[in-house]
């Protein structure tokens, strides 16, 4: 039988919660249900990335449409693809007419409890111009699967650091195509 754990919160802010379980020190986001990813991918066979400044990293990074959900006050218990058809929407001014669920991870197994929930969005329309909400300065960019390899690799060559997500998202994508 397991003994019941002892939580310990050591510091608690705006957005994060430091807490201590047992001797193991993490980090909880405050105020969300969920993280979600989206593999987007327009009719043209092009992914659809974002460009943003993560001060975390003192870098700008290349990733997936993604974003948190239930964060918004009256939508606590939002639905995961909801999220996910929002924040794609905020971040690049796209919906998309197809949704699948791929897969669920943590984000850092020893780091965070979060869990990032990955879904795959096709039939892509635009209908705004993205960029993202408030504080947040997204790019988007539009990359032919058949050249996202060279043109990764060139941004890292730049200087960007490519979230690993962004391959997470290539694979489902392939084996959609196969």
């Amino acid at each position: 039988m397991n003994k019941p754990a002892n939580v310990v919160t050591r510091y608690e802010g705006k957005w994060i919660r430091f807490v201590d379980k047992d001797g193991w020190e993490y980090v909880e986001r405050i105020g969300i249900s969920g993280v979600v990813c989206i593999a987007a991918v327009t009719p043209e066979n092009k992914l659809v990335l974002v460009e943003q400044a993560r001060p975390a990293l003192g870098a700008t990074t290349i990733e997936l449409p993604a974003g948190l959900v239930g964060d918004e006050p009256g939508h606590e218990n939002e639905h995961h693809q909801h999220g996910a058809e929002r924040e794609l929407l905020e971040e690049t001014g796209y919906e998309a007419a197809e949704w699948s669920y791929l897969t669920e991870g943590p984000a850092s197994s020893g780091l965070t409890s979060e869990v990032i929930t990955f879904f795959m969005a096709r039939g892509l329309r635009k209908v705004g111009k993205g960029g993202g909400v408030q504080n947040e300065s997204i790019m988007v960019h539009e990359i032919p699967l058949a050249e996202i390899q060279t043109w990764l690799e060139v941004k890292a060559k730049a200087g960007f650091i490519i979230d690993p997500k962004v391959f997470t998202g290539l694979y489902f994508v392939g084996l959609s195509e196969s």
